[in-house]
């Protein structure tokens, strides 16, 4: 048998009908020409990735070299006469504009007056002037001095505890008991503004307590803010002193009208008097 006939297909018969066999031992011709074919497109896709590649690579350095290049040197230059402008204006707040001196030396002399006078005014607006002697008046006086407005209930108390309550009606004429209500509506009334008052007096100083510690720290160009808190707090007390002088205006009102009341009650009586001496005088 000759080489030709080992890959030669063979012709069986089966069933009187012709079969191609091929030799099992034998390797597939068709097979290793399909990987051959494949292997060879691999290594050319291989060698057209490395010729492509290698100078993307080479042109993306002398892209960022030339980037960096450009920083370096136009735009470097830029960059460093605006550093020198700014240090420049910097220098000219510093030494003309702002003087860092003149600034210290501001802050030294309020960081004084804080510790100089802060003290003795705190003293002075929280020394006691309790002076009465007996319980009730005492516990009306801590009421008085106490500076909070929720003690207005307890105000109200004691004050009729030690003032006394309005007569019955048998007990007092109706003009005169009008009057007793009229004045001790306007006395409990402006104490109980003074209450008030305090209270928010309190709050006027520890503003101006919290505006000298922000002075003592303040940096420069903040002396708008601090214009306009001070502006605020300055309404604020005005507010305050206003309520004040209107509750004086009323008391004093008050106590015209009860003088007048006396007035009026001294003519009628000088009037009924002059009739029954008229009366009595008179010859029938």
């Amino acid at each position: 048998m000759t080489n030709n006939d080992d890959v030669k297909m063979e012709t069986l018969l089966l069933n009187g009908e012709s079969i191609e066999t091929t030799d099992p031992l034998k390797p597939d011709i068709k097979s290793k020409t399909l990987w051959k074919r494949m292997l060879s497109v691999g290594c050319f896709g291989l060698a057209m990735y490395l010729f492509v590649s290698i100078p993307a690579q080479a042109l993306d350095l002398d892209v960022f070299e030339a980037i960096f290049g450009s920083i370096q040197n136009d735009m470097g230059k830029s960059l460093a006469q605006i550093n020198q402008i700014s240090q420049s204006v910097q220098k000219l707040y510093q030494t003309t504009m702002w003087p860092l001196a003149a600034i210290n030396q501001a802050r030294g002399f309020v960081s004084n007056s804080i510790t100089g006078f802060r003290g003795q005014m705190t003293q002075l607006f929280n020394t006691p002037m309790t002076s009465a002697v007996t319980v009730g008046p005492q516990q009306f006086e801590s009421i008085l001095h106490s500076r909070l407005m929720s003690q207005i209930p307890s105000l109200h108390t004691s004050f009729a505890t030690n003032y006394g309550s309005i007569p019955q009606m048998n007990a007092a004429s109706p003009q005169d008991r009008v009057m007793m209500d009229i004045d001790d509506a306007l006395s409990q009334e402006n104490l109980k503004t003074t209450l008030i008052s305090d209270q928010g007096g309190d709050v006027v100083l520890n503003t101006a307590n919290q505006m000298e510690n922000q002075v003592a720290v303040s940096t420069p160009g903040s002396n708008p803010y601090l214009t306009a808190q001070a502006q605020v707090a300055n309404l604020r007390c005005q507010a305050y002193m206003q309520k004040m002088l209107a509750a004086e205006l009323r008391q004093e009102a008050g106590r015209l009208a009860h003088d007048n009341v006396l007035v009026k009650r001294r003519t009628s009586s000088t009037g009924g008097i002059g009739g029954l001496i008229s009366g009595a005088l008179t010859n029938r």
